[in-house]
Order: C-alpha cells, then structure tokens, then sequence
C-alpha cells in the first residue's frame, strides 16, 4: 500500500498538511467553456437542445414524448423492487423526516409600546428542482439523494418539487428511484442530466418548468452549471469530492480504521481519506489493514488511486494537536474513534458533520441516521453548514409603525439618512410629519 504514516511535526507531515489545505481545484477553463455552451444551447432551444444532448450522451432512442416519466412507468417500478427495499426504505424516509422536522422555522412577531411592530415573515420556494445522479448508466441508484434533497425541501413546504436524472442507454430510470421519490411525494420526474439538466431547471424549457432552488450532487460538469447558474436559483453548494477525517487514538481498531478510510476512497479517485492518530502502532497497523480489505471491494481500482494519491495518516503527539487539526481543515466528515469522544466535542468547531465513537460509522450518516449527508466540503465547513429544511426557506422582514412610533424615530431617521447623505429618504419621514398630527411638539 502507497500509503504511509508520517509525524505530523516531520517535514513531510507539515508539507502534507498544506497540500490538504489547498483544497481541490475548480473547474478549468475547457469544463467552464463546455458548460456555458450548453447553459446557451438550453436557453435557446428548450426541450429540442435537452433532448439532443440526453440522446448523444445517455439514451440515443430517446423521444421527446418518453422525456417526462409517466404513471404508468412510476407505478411499474413497485413491481420492480422488493418487500425488503420497501422496509428498509421506510425506515429511512422515518428518519429523514423526523429529524428534519425539527429544523422548521416558524414565523414570528415583535410588537413595541408605541405601536411599532416588526418580524419576520418565513415562507418556502414555490418550486426547487432535485438532480440525482445516475451512476455506472442507472445501476448505481443514490436513493439517499432522493431522500436528502428531497424531504427538507417537503417539510418546508415547498409546492412543486421536481426530479431529474440521466436514463440508461434504454431511456429507462433505476425502480429504485421512482419508488423512493413518490414515496415522499415527488411525481414530477424529466430524464435528463449533467448540465442541460441544470440548465433547464434553472431557465426553464417548454416542458420543465423553471424552479427557485437546485440541489444534488454530480460532476464536475454540474457542479460548474450549478455555478454557472447561481446568479439565477439558489443551489445548495459548490462541492468537492468527499472527505473524511478520522481521529482516533489507542482504543481505535485498524480494522474499523480502515474500513471508513475505504468508504471515502472508494467514492472517487479525488477523495480524502485522511487519519491523524495518537498511537504509532495503530498508524503502522491501518495500511496493513487496507490492503487487505481494498480485495473485496467492488471499486478497488477507484479506492486504490484515492488513498495512493491523497491518502494520508499522521501521528501526532496528543489530542490537543489532533484538534487543532481538525478544526483547521474543517473537513466534511470528521469522525472521533477515540476512548471518549463526548469529552472533545466542545473542541470541535468546523466540521460539516461528526461522528462520535467507534460503532459510529460515516455510513450510517449517509444514508439512516436522520441528519442530511449533502455537507460542506473543501474547507466550507468554516462558515457553512449541511443542507436543511431552510435551504428551501427565505424570510421577509415585517415592519408596521404606528404614528405615534414615526413621530418618535423621526429625528433619529433623518440624523442618519442625512449623514450618508440621503436627503430623500430624510424627506420622506419630514413629509408624514405634517400630517395626521405627527407634527413634532
């Protein structure tokens, strides 16, 4: 195994840090160039030009009238997928739901002596646009990405909520992902995907309505759409490939190490597994470890070049260094295999989500746990936080004031309009002042 540990106050550790902290690149110039060629062709062309590049990159057969799944084919995919996808599903959707339920902002009111009533106004969307990804041509389904975009953005309550996704070569979508978007109310489904589809969920085509929110994930050609068109919609976030952290010290297993530096690499050959421990002999057992579980994973070539290239583990002299770089790299992922993590969550101040212990695995929160698994990357997690019910929010303030309460802030009003020297909005208090008795005494 290319990966080897190395003392986080050596050289090499120091230069391995940095690099961590540059982060991942953008989008070139060719991918930029490409994706505002297709935002254009979209824009001008509707259907015709989501239709052209569905066909040349994903179904060649495509019709126009097959663009928008039908009853029929969402009611077949019952019958494609089994009791036990049923239940565990359920049981997802319960989770998801439940904790996203206590996100819900309420609207509220602040009513003064004089008359003044100020507040906030919380309302949904109307409309906020899911793209899931489709995976090895459809066999890989993300049914988690359904579940996570779609339910906060329900219990918002935002009024029409519509699904894209690439078909198979056959113009077909994965069961599993009809099943799970009507299970939480999504009927509204295009094949479409990579950066037409964001295109057309952000501009609108004859038959794809335009929406007010884009979220989900995808490549690097539509995380650069979703750039490209986020002067328009609100999307969730410019994201990078996955990362986790693991800190752990001498009561962690390298088995249970390994297995979640895996569960990262193994999503993309620009993935940062990453483990920064206090005990030397667990650092000399894990690459041990992740040899010999990488034989068994399906995606080994993938897991095997993202632990080559930006696999990292680093012994450091205690905890207190292991936080403070954790908090410094503020990563998607942070988990705490360590004797007692509940003692280090006050230390912990950038993170997208944590894990606390060893029988707490990222997996449980990608995909059963409740909390939503779409999360900062790149460093982010400094100043943003996982997808919510608000993202599919906006407020409006509320302001109402009285004549009485107009007549009192009159002079303080004007004071600072005219010292940024804004006369008119000084006048437009002076011009109430002379009626209905608001006249200063």
């Amino acid at each position: 195994m290319p990966i080897k540990p190395v003392t986080t106050n050596s050289l090499e550790g120091e230069r391995l840090i940095a690099s961590l902290l540059q982060r991942f690149q953008p989008a070139d110039d060719s991918c930029r160039q490409t994706v505002a060629g297709i935002i254009a062709a979209v824009r001008a062309r509707g259907d015709a030009s989501v239709l052209e590049y569905t066909r040349k990159f994903d179904a060649p057969d495509l019709a126009l009238a097959d663009m928008q799944v039908s009853m029929a084919e969402m009611l077949a995919a019952y019958e494609l997928v089994d009791e036990a996808f049923l239940e565990t599903l359920a049981v997802a959707i319960e989770r998801v739901q439940s904790f996203h339920e206590r996100e819900m902002e309420d609207s509220w009111m602040q009513t003064r002596d004089n008359g003044t009533i100020v507040g906030r106004l919380v309302r949904p969307v109307d409309a906020a646009g899911l793209y899931v990804p489709g995976g090895r041509g459809g066999s890989t389904p993300l049914v988690s990405s359904v579940l996570m975009n779609g339910i906060p953005a329900g219990i918002a309550g935002v009024g029409r909520r519509l699904m894209l996704t690439p078909p198979n070569r056959e113009g077909r979508i994965s069961p599993h992902l009809l099943v799970a978007a009507q299970e939480i109310g999504i009927t509204e489904i295009f094949k479409a995907g990579s950066a037409w589809a964001i295109a057309a969920l952000a501009y609108g085509t004859e038959s794809i309505a335009a929406v007010d929110v884009i979220v989900g994930p995808g490549n690097q050609f539509v995380t650069e759409a979703k750039a490209q068109v986020s002067h328009r919609v609100r999307i969730d976030m410019i994201a990078g490939p996955s990362e986790v952290l693991i800190v752990a010290d001498g009561s962690a297993r390298a088995r249970y190490v390994a297995a979640d530096m895996l569960a990262q690499a193994e999503h993309d050959p620009l993935a940062l597994a990453m483990v920064v421990t206090t005990d030397a002999a667990l650092a000399e057992e894990i690459p041990k470890e992740l040899e010999r579980q990488l034989a068994g994973l399906a995606r080994q070539e993938i897991a095997r070049k993202s632990l080559a290239d930006r696999g990292v583990i680093l012994v450091a002299e205690g905890l207190d260094e292991a936080m403070d770089l954790a908090n410094s790299l503020a990563v998607e992922h942070l988990e705490l295999m360590i004797s007692d993590p509940w003692a280090m969550l006050p230390r912990i101040r950038h993170a997208g989500a944590i894990f606390l212990g060893h029988h707490t695995p990222e997996a449980a929160g990608d995909y059963l746990a409740g909390p939503n698994h779409v999360l900062p990357t790149m460093g982010t997690a400094r100043f943003s936080s996982a997808l919510g019910v608000e993202t599919f929010l906006k407020k409006s303030s509320i302001i109402s004031y009285s004549p009485e309460a107009l007549r009192q802030d009159a002079d303080h009003i004007r004071r600072l309009a005219t010292l940024e020297g804004l006369t008119a909005h000084a006048a437009s208090v002076t011009e109430r002042l002379s009626d209905n008795g608001l006249t200063k005494k």
